[in-house]
């Protein structure tokens, strides 16, 4: 049997690892529907797996002012000093030869603060988007790898980062508030890895993480009646087998909830 080995996705070689929709008009590597609720789609957009030109140095020419009068103003502003200006007083409390512009000295008694992970602002769109909570809440989404063939992709994460998933929470008052649930929006196995358990091993994994964070529930919204190869969040018979219950047991959109301990 081949080995298991759960990765989750913080760089550009891990998001290389996300699998192929089983149907080729989605696409995990280009899906925003649970993070825009108005304008998120599914649909493969090879666009957006070039690098993204954010950050490349260049800039947008600055818009022409619509009043010509006002582009004069502008230009007279910019080239004369303001006589009203008042230059700007050192502080008074630093050592002699000290400066501060870099904002207020470290405590030489603390340990420097960590770097944050984050993603580079040229990478892919859909990477930017996973790696949102980075230097906060960590990962969104994970590949398990069978051997070295991605097989499941998962993704998840707090409530707030899936605008989607509010609003579907929110047609149901009886969901309860507190503590707010984190959500995995996305679970989807490779056709030719299903059938072994490989998608159940990927939430006990996604729920463990989610409890290391500190959620004590974890909430889903499958599509009742959708084709299995076109939702994205399996069926409420999946999650029922992975230790959920029907939350709110609705005809096509039901609630599937886990506590976590």
């Amino acid at each position: 049997m081949d080995a298991i080995r759960v990765v989750d996705i913080v760089d550009e070689a891990a998001f290389g690892l996300v699998p192929p929709c089983a149907d080729p008009s989605f696409d995990h590597r280009s899906c925003d529907y649970w993070e825009d609720a108005d304008r998120g789609s599914r649909a493969a957009r090879p666009g957006w797996l070039e690098p993204s030109r954010q950050g490349d140095g260049s800039t947008s020419p600055k818009p022409r002012a619509a009043n010509p009068f006002l582009a004069d103003l502008e230009a007279k502003a910019s080239a004369a000093p303001n006589p009203f200006a008042q230059p700007r007083t050192g502080n008074p409390f630093l050592t002699p030869g000290d400066d501060d512009d870099g904002g207020l000295a470290g405590n030489p008694f603390a340990r420097a603060p960590a770097a944050r992970p984050a993603i580079p602002t040229e990478a892919p769109r859909k990477l930017q988007l996973l790696g949102r909570g980075l230097g906060v809440a960590g990962s969104y989404a994970k590949v398990l790898l069978s051997g070295s063939t991605p097989a499941v992709y998962a993704q998840f994460g707090p409530l707030t980062a899936y605008p989607r998933a509010q609003r579907t929470r929110d047609l149901y008052p009886a969901l309860p508030e507190s503590p707010l649930p984190a959500v995995i929006t996305c679970i989807a196995t490779t056709a030719e890895a299903r059938h072994q358990g490989l998608a159940r091993t990927m939430v006990e994994a996604v729920c463990d993480d989610l409890a290391s964070r500190g959620f004590a529930a974890v909430e889903t919204y499958p599509e009742t009646g959708a084709p299995v190869d076109a939702t994205s969040a399996a069926t409420p018979e999946f999650w029922e087998s992975a230790g959920f219950i029907r939350a709110i047991d609705d005809a096509r959109f039901p609630v599937m909830r886990r506590e976590l301990g």
